[in-house]
């Protein structure tokens, strides 16, 4: 019984390492030792579906209290009691939670057929995981290191992958040392440390050397003054009708006065503009007419705006309205859209929404978008020099994939507009915040955020986030005052390597595993962790 309580114990104190590692706890030393207990109750199991459960149950632990605005979400939005948002929440955190039980079947399944030490073989597994599993809300072990840019700078080279791998083979070589040490084979308990020393040598010093020649880089470019407005507008507010002139009047002003103080293009958040616009809107309204988008300054913007077909020209898809970015020039011209390709599940895309019309009734928040197609680059000027920019909507910030084919269109600068507000004030928006940083490692780029309620933030082309707001809820603070950030942002040609090779690293480290597990396959199993020296296996007691 206690060796059961033990390693439920381990399995939950992992759990709780990696938590407080991420944000917006941001203990983030704590990742590099956190996984050892999970490793040791893995490989320690009696078989490997007990390893796969305690592993589970670490994925569990840390996900639930990860993703614990997912419950808060779907009280406040879902209208949804405790007692049905909570097994919801539970739902996805479970789902989430299983790459830790596959990654502990995974090390103790081909710890027994190759032998491998867990300093080469745990980051591989890890990383063929986290490169294969979908998720609902992406996410990848790197996300605990944002705040260290000596240690993402490795991502343009592998993405946040190979921040992963780093990790994970530290806290193998950290078990490994500790096992062999117990074991009284103190001389080759020096051999992981002295590999996760050189490790952590070369991505530090090579972490050190990009960030000299990236600053160097962006101290010679050009430079754009980039005004961010974040109204700090409650989510039910945003959508009332008897608000829209006052919240088109707040983000008007705001940019007045970030054009006074000097700004050259100005960024409102997603959805920004409360009033549909026409999709085949090609100039502002009118100077009398109350919906006009720019009055009061004149510089180009990028707003975020419902965009819907109208008319004759409509067809049954376009019954649904798009999530658009759009770019309108000082002289009212609207010279770009962008409509939102990855749509948040329940809150922009139902599955086989026409066949359940019941959901809405359940759910009066929850609506139906079209999905965008492409990527896309939107043109302006600034100082007599034309540049590009790269628009991402929402959480597509986090996604890698998708923001390689944005720095295929070679933007000289990322625009985020997102709205957080759904989140209130938990650790969603500095969680979308962190994973937001290795786009603009990985390609090399400055990124602006203009986020509703916050975290609106600009981040430099090695992942600083040099300026950023506060995150705010309307409906629980006293009505938090609008603000705005303005940012002296270079624009860059871009770089990085993983430009060009998306996540080859990850797809190498995949190859290696089953190399691995194809030449050594009939390796006589190695004996298993728990099993004293000169214990016979048949006395092994299972757990």
């Amino acid at each position: 019984m206690g060796t059961v309580a033990l390693r439920f114990g381990l399995s939950g104190l992992a759990a709780v390492l990696m938590f407080l590692a991420a944000p917006s706890a941001d203990l983030w030393p704590l990742m590099w030792l956190a996984m050892v207990p999970q490793i040791h109750v893995a490989l320690t199991s009696a078989t490997p579906k007990r390893a796969f459960l305690h592993g589970w149950l670490t994925g569990i632990v840390a996900n639930t209290a990860a993703f614990s605005w997912m419950r808060e979400l779907l009280e406040r939005f879902g209208h949804m009691p405790a007692v049905e948002a909570l097994p919801i929440m539970m739902l996805l955190t479970t789902y989430q939670g299983l790459e830790f039980g596959l990654f502990s079947w995974g090390i103790y399944r081909v710890r027994q057929r190759t032998g491998w030490p867990m300093v080469a073989l745990a980051p591989l597994v890890m990383v063929a995981i986290e490169l294969c599993t979908p998720q609902i809300f992406p996410f990848y072990l790197a996300i605990t290191q944002a705040w260290v840019p000596t240690v993402i700078q490795i991502a343009d080279v592998t993405g946040p992958l190979g921040v992963t791998f780093v990790l994970v083979a530290f806290n193998g070589g950290i078990y490994d040392a500790v096992t062999r040490w117990r074991a009284g084979d103190r001389k080759s308990a020096r051999g992981p440390l002295v590999v996760v020393a050189a490790l952590l040598l070369v991505t530090v010093g090579y972490g050190r050397l990009r960030m000299h020649q990236i600053d160097a880089r962006s101290a010679a470019a050009p430079k754009v003054k980039t005004g961010i407005v974040q109204a700090n507008v409650g989510i039910l507010e945003k959508w009332d009708p008897r608000e829209f002139a006052r919240l088109l009047d707040t983000h008007q002003r705001l940019s007045a006065d970030l054009e006074a103080r000097g700004a050259e293009l100005i960024v409102w958040p997603e959805s920004s503009y409360p009033y549909p616009l026409r999709r085949d809107m090609t100039y502002d309204f009118p100077e009398g007419d109350p919906r006009r988008v720019m009055r009061g300054f004149h510089k180009p913007l990028v707003f975020g705006a419902v965009t819907q077909t109208a008319g004759p020209r409509q067809t049954r898809a376009d019954r649904y309205p798009y999530n658009t970015a759009l770019i309108m020039q000082p002289d009212g011209a609207v010279t770009g859209k962008f409509d939102k390709v990855f749509l948040m599940l329940f809150g922009e895309y139902i599955p086989f929404y026409d066949q359940i019309p019941w959901f809405t009734k359940i759910f009066p928040e929850a609506s139906n978008f079209n999905r965008g197609s492409t990527p896309a680059s939107f043109s302006f000027s600034a100082g007599g020099r034309p540049y590009r920019l790269g628009p991402l909507i929402c959480y597509e910030d986090i996604i890698p994939g998708f923001t390689r084919q944005v720095a295929g269109l070679n933007p000289n600068l990322f625009v985020n507009i997102t709205n957080d507000a759904w989140f209130g004030r938990t650790a969603e928006p500095h969680q979308h915040l962190a994973l937001a940083v290795f786009r603009s490692v990985e390609h090399r780029l400055d990124m602006v955020r203009a986020v509703n309620t916050g975290v609106s933030a600009h981040i430099d082309a090695v992942g600083r986030v040099v300026q950023q707001t506060a995150s705010v809820d309307p409906a629980q603070q006293p009505t938090p005052e609008p603000v705005t950030l303005l940012a002296d942002v270079a624009m860059l040609e871009g770089g990085g390597l993983y430009r060009h090779i998306g996540d080859l690293f990850g797809l190498l480290c995949l190859a290696a595993l089953i190399a691995g597990l194809v030449t050594r396959g009939r390796r006589p199993a190695s004996p298993p962790a728990s099993r004293q020296p000169g214990r016979p296996a048949s006395r092994r007691v299972r757990r």
